[in-house]
């Protein structure tokens, strides 16, 4: 056996040499000067020496009920008692379907279906595909273009990283997916530096899909991906009247629209889902909403849509029993905290009325990719 593997072998001293393969991080230099956390309560982290740590992004944005809330504890080890797994190829359990209902009720009018993940990642390709399908459907397999945005992140599978708009994270893997084009970001510190809730300036940085759109025809366009909120390379607010604009340019172009909300959705902007909070009307204007669905790090991920005939297969997407009862309890989390309510409203006012510099500097990587979902719209037609 290698001995740097073997039990007990690795220690504080010997990270160094280490078999974890840490993601989105400088092992060698973090292994020489490791940041160790030992427990976690509440808001707060332990290190092995004893030091408290205030956990002031939530884990990664996924934490939001605060750690190992007793409730929730108690549910995950109860269910692992009753039944670890089940799959759901041809079969199922209760819990699944229990849950999927619960989503859809809190879900935008139509969308009345749920497929759940594993990954925000999984969540990014999975709605990619779906429209990718839907158009085929239709009969227009012509429509297999999809256009991201620059700075956006939609995760690191071959999908997402292709329509993601963050240069580091594609350079080593070549060309990747085909027939993925960009339009431009909306950070314009010149001009909304400083901005009081949503910049008044930007609208027209919408209109470089209607360039992109005289390029490649707009026929062969099968969706646009955007995060509604950005918050990889920033925090960007987007512009005034720019998601509007979007949906209309999408609308007269026959593409779909996905919103990635896997780091603000699920009332991290006191709303249930991100676009409400920066538009009221966008809650019937979108096909495809990727969003944050949990508060605690045993739950899944997942997508809801409208309902639609595909038969493909998408991805595995196993709504494991362990992670249901936590979900389970976590609704009443927000209306018991009063997180979606005044305390929400206050979180919500202060985002749009406070002067703020348009962007936060946050950590470049610092998405939360144990807690998504995501929610579709395929019934554009029908």
């Amino acid at each position: 056996m290698n001995k740097r593997a073997e039990p007990g072998a690795v220690s504080t001293a010997s990270l160094e040499q280490s078999a974890f393969w840490m993601p989105f991080t400088a092992n060698r230099q973090f292994k020489k000067t490791p940041r160790l956390l030992a427990r976690a309560e509440g808001m707060y982290y332990w290190t092995p020496e004893g030091r408290q740590i205030l956990d002031g992004t939530s884990g990664l944005w996924c934490v939001n009920a605060g750690h190992c809330r007793p409730k929730i504890v108690q549910a995950v080890q109860r269910q692992v008692a009753e039944m670890d797994f089940a799959p759901t190829f041809n079969m199922g359990h209760p819990a699944a379907f229990e849950f999927a209902e619960r989503l859809a009720q809190i879900a935008p009018p139509g969308f009345s279906r749920v497929f759940f993940t594993n990954s925000g990642s999984e969540s990014a390709d999975t709605a990619l595909k779906i429209a990718l399908a839907y158009h085929r459907a239709r009969g227009e397999a012509g429509r297999y273009r999809l256009i991201g945005r620059e700075r956006g992140y939609h995760g690191v599978n071959f999908g997402g990283m292709a329509v993601g708009g963050i240069t580091a994270n594609k350079k080593m893997f070549g060309p990747g997916v085909a027939g993925v084009d960009h339009i431009r970001h909306t950070h314009d510190p010149a001009r909304n530096a400083f901005s009081k809730g949503q910049p008044k300036h930007g609208v027209e940085f919408a209109d470089e899909l209607e360039r992109l759109c005289v390029l490649h025809d707009p026929s062969t366009i099968a969706a646009v991906i955007v995060e509604p909120v950005a918050g990889s390379t920033g925090v960007l607010i987007p512009p005034k009247g720019y998601l509007k604009r979007l949906r209309e340019l999408c609308t007269k172009h026959g593409i779909l629209l996905i919103f990635d909300e896997v780091i603000t959705g699920f009332g991290r902007l006191a709303t249930p889902f991100a676009f409400g909070a920066v538009q009221a009307w966008a809650y019937t204007a979108m096909e495809v909403v990727i969003f944050a669905l949990v508060i605690v790090w045993m739950a899944k991920r997942a997508i809801l849509a409208k309902q639609h005939g595909l038969g493909e297969h998408l991805f595995h997407g196993l709504a494991r029993p362990i992670g249901v009862p936590p979900r389970r309890l976590v609704e009443h989390l927000p209306q018991e905290h009063e997180i979606l309510g005044r305390r929400g409203t206050d979180v919500h006012s202060r985002m749009l009325t406070q002067p703020a510099c348009q962007t936060v500097s946050v950590s470049r990587f610092g998405v939360p990719r144990t807690s998504i979902g995501t929610l579709v719209s395929t019934t554009r037609s029908s």
